[in-house]
């Protein structure tokens, strides 16, 4: 039986330096408005990282 134990995500996101601040407060919000995040995150632990890619 496979148990699913840790799930890391790694958004990659193109924005221009000024949306920067704006990309970094919403990828440290977005989980609390995420339901997969609000279902599963007692017996999974979930980590994000977030890439930015500036245009």
């Amino acid at each position: 039986m496979l148990v699913i134990r840790r799930i890391f995500v790694c958004y990659h996101l193109r924005a221009s330096a000024s949306q920067r601040e704006a990309a970094e407060r919403a990828h440290s919000v977005h989980h609390g408005k995420c339901p997969v995040y609000r279902t599963i995150h007692r017996c999974v632990d979930i980590t994000t990282e977030l890439v930015l890619e500036e245009d």
